[in-house]
């Protein structure tokens, strides 16, 4: 998931808490791979281990920047075929 912030970086950040507290729980239950924010910070980057893509938009609609307005999110698939991520464990 690619996401775009629709407010302002410090409208962003006050939420911010709030959203990496909602990417650990999903870390715990072994759904993201790695995320991050973009730099510069016009928006972030979550790398998902689910099926589909509607798993994903299911996922991301709990997110607090979705919720609050703060961000949108596109969904973009990617099987890694080279590099560390080749060989993830979630990988069919």
């Amino acid at each position: 998931m690619i996401s775009t912030y629709l407010a302002p970086l410090d409208e962003v950040d006050k939420a911010r808490e709030d959203h990496l507290a909602f990417i650990a729980g999903l870390e715990e239950r072994g759904l993201v791979v790695s995320a991050g924010r973009q730099e510069p910070p016009v928006g972030g980057v979550i790398l998902f281990d689910v099926d589909s893509e509607q798993e994903a938009q299911e996922l991301i609609a709990q997110d607090p920047y979705v919720q609050r307005g703060l961000a949108e999110y596109k969904a973009t698939g990617w099987k890694p075929t080279r590099g560390v991520l080749s060989t993830w464990k979630g990988k069919a």
